[in-house]
């Protein structure tokens, strides 16, 4: 299985993809299809997780660094 992911943030209307094995994270300029109708869930807080099993959102790298989970 390959190692890429899209992100969203709340507050954030941009979806990025982040690809783990180049190392590289993208906004996604044209999202259509599919992937524009599971983004519109996020409007109304709807989430969707789809193949990932562990996903946190924390304040900066350093947090992760020093081992805190939630910050």
């Amino acid at each position: 299985m390959s190692k890429v992911v899209i992100i969203g943030f709340p507050g954030d209307p941009t979806l990025y993809v982040a690809d783990i094995d180049a190392g590289t994270v993208m906004p996604i300029s044209n999202v259509t299809g599919a992937l524009a109708s599971a983004s519109q869930l996020r409007g109304s807080g709807g989430v969707v997780v789809k193949n990932v099993d562990f996903a946190v959102a924390i304040a900066s790298a350093a947090s992760v660094s020093a081992g805190l989970f939630d910050t």
